[in-house]
């Protein structure tokens, strides 16, 4: 379907809502040539960190800046005297290429271990469990041949996702699972939240997205159905270069006390359970 030009705008808009808190809370470097480590980033003592500019992850509260991913990496930072500079990247594949040109010393974003990923990233201790659905339209009758009831009836649909993003070998066994042929789309400009969107006003047909993210809209976007799961419940980590495993270790000795507080535990009734907010 063409997405009409008031849709493009507005998702367009939110791009440059996100490109815009980048350059004011971070000023780029020019790659150093390789990723830094423990010792250059408390040297420095800023570490800079991509996420993605969502209701879980990261985003603008009024004039506040709130989200899961947030909280926590500014919580390490603060525990160790530094200060965290965030970048919000829409594109997966992007975060992945500045951990790699040293733009970015950590991806703090629920990350899914796949054995593709564990070759060329080095993961952190899990974080929170999540799993990936899809995010569909709701029938609009019984007979509605574009609902789908089941993993089934996936067979020969195209399910839009982040580009570069790791439910795509998901989908790939999914179809194997289920012996036919699933099409996959990947956008490489628009996060899970606007796939959401464009699912909403009928732009595209299906998306695949966390299940928290879509928790997190489902009530202001009351015609969509999230009730398909395309994946298991798993663990989702964060993520820095192989060339920073003693940063790999700060992260993941912190994270094994942090779990463990009350301060984590408020952060994540905070965006996980709608129902403990006030």
């Amino acid at each position: 379907m063409r997405i009409s030009k008031a849709k493009i705008l507005k998702y367009a808009a939110m791009g440059i809502i996100a490109a815009c808190i980048a350059t004011f809370f971070l000023k780029k470097e020019k790659s150093q040539g390789h990723p830094r480590d423990y010792a250059e980033i408390a040297a420095e003592k800023i570490i800079r960190v991509a996420t993605e500019y969502n209701s879980i992850s990261f985003y603008v509260d009024g004039d506040t800046l709130s989200g899961f991913h947030y909280e926590l990496i500014e919580a390490f930072a603060r525990d160790r005297g530094w200060k965290a500079a965030i970048t919000p990247e829409m594109s997966f594949d992007k975060r992945l290429e500045g951990l790699a040109e040293d733009k970015f010393d950590v991806i703090a974003y629920g990350i899914l271990a796949t054995s593709e990923l564990k070759d060329s990233l080095l993961l952190t201790t899990p974080i929170v469990l999540n799993k990936q659905v899809l995010v569909q339209r709701k029938a609009t009758s019984p007979t509605d041949s574009l609902f789908v009831k089941s993993q089934l009836d996936l067979a020969g649909k195209t399910l839009h996702v982040v580009k570069g993003s790791p439910s795509i070998l998901r989908i790939h066994n999914l179809g194997n699972e289920i012996g036919d042929t699933i099409y996959i789309q990947e956008i490489d400009k628009y996060g899970s939240e606007q796939l959401i969107s464009l699912v909403a006003h009928g732009d595209i047909d299906y998306a695949v997205c966390d299940e928290s993210i879509a928790r997190a809209v489902v009530d202001s976007l009351p015609q969509i159905d999230i009730n398909t799961d395309i994946s298991f419940t798993q663990f989702y980590s964060w993520a820095v270069s192989k060339q920073s495993p003693v940063l790999l270790d700060s992260l993941n000795a912190w994270l094994q006390t942090f779990r463990s507080s009350n301060e984590f535990k408020l952060i994540y009734r905070k965006y996980y359970s709608p129902s403990d907010k006030k």
